[in-house]
């Protein structure tokens, strides 16, 4: 009986191995939205969780480990640590959803209006996706910080427009591809406009993908706002943001591991988080 209930187990095709393997995506993706939800309560209530003052130290408790008392320890300059990442989510993460909205809302218009409109426009505008898509988007980036000047709401514009060329291809893959489906014909045939057409069934039928990319965007955006935070052209100092957190603590990485170990751990936490959820969605629209 022992044997028998072992095979059933190891049997990939037995109900119980079928559960078990369900049960572990459901898991993952808990995870991930319970990481997420508490990143983005503390970007909206950031006092609820971390009442002190992030930018207020006490020198004589400088570069303290983590302890009860200070859970992520202290900087150089008696700060807690904890209280500075919990402050610093607004930041990021406020960063993240301009720069998504900027690319969602640009990009997939501009994919929709090529998609729509073969021809001389869907030319026009995918020759300008093909100019954002051959310069590098940290090089992109960089520039559009110098032209505006430095600050998170800058960094998360220069991040959005590097995303821009992403949704564009994306939007219009979709449009073309749904625009030729026997179930727009039919509504065209039946006396539909392009405009209702276009808003009732390619647009539902198409957005599916992109929502999928926007959650994988926001990640990649929050990893690069960090970036452009370590480097300098973010949030100045003292300001909490989660790059420059991890850039301060780069010269105490030998004596104080905890100040760019434990802010680079919640930064990947929620850049892998945003990308499960990506996953996701991906698979719900193709099941």
């Amino acid at each position: 009986m022992t044997g028998t209930a072992a095979a059933l187990l190891t049997d990939p095709t037995s109900p119980a191995r079928a559960r078990r393997g369900r049960r572990r995506p459901a898991l993952g993706i808990l995870f991930s939205l319970l990481v997420l939800a508490v990143a983005i309560a503390w970007a909206l209530v950031p006092w609820l969780f971390a009442p002190g003052d992030p930018t207020a130290g006490i020198g004589m408790q400088a570069l303290q480990p983590p302890s009860p008392e200070h859970w992520f320890g202290t900087d150089a300059t008696g700060r807690d640590l904890y209280t500075r990442v919990v402050h610093g989510a607004s930041q990021s993460l406020l960063g993240a959803v301009i720069a998504v909205g900027v690319g969602f809302v640009v990009g997939t218009a501009v994919g929709v209006i090529a998609g729509s409109r073969p021809g001389p426009v869907d030319d026009v505008l995918m020759r300008g996706v093909d100019v954002l898509l051959a310069i590098p988007g940290l090089l992109l980036s960089l520039s559009i910080i110098i032209l505006l000047g430095f600050g998170t709401a800058n960094a998360a514009l220069a991040v959005g427009v590097t995303s821009i060329a992403a949704f564009a291809r994306l939007a219009r893959s979709q449009v073309v591809s749904v625009r030729v489906s026997d179930f727009v014909e039919a509504a065209y045939g039946s006396g539909g406009t392009f405009w209702t057409v276009l808003w009732r069934h390619i647009l539902p039928n198409s957005l599916t993908a992109v929502l999928a990319l926007a959650a994988l965007q926001f990640g990649s955006a929050v990893l690069q706002i960090a970036t452009l935070g370590f480097l300098g052209y973010g949030a100045p100092p003292p300001t909490p943001e989660w790059g420059l957190l991890v850039s301060e603590g780069r010269n105490y990485i030998a004596t104080a591991w905890w100040l760019t170990t434990l802010p680079g751990i919640v930064i990947a936490l929620v850049v892998l988080s945003a990308n499960r959820l990506s996953g996701a969605i991906r698979r719900g629209g193709t099941s």
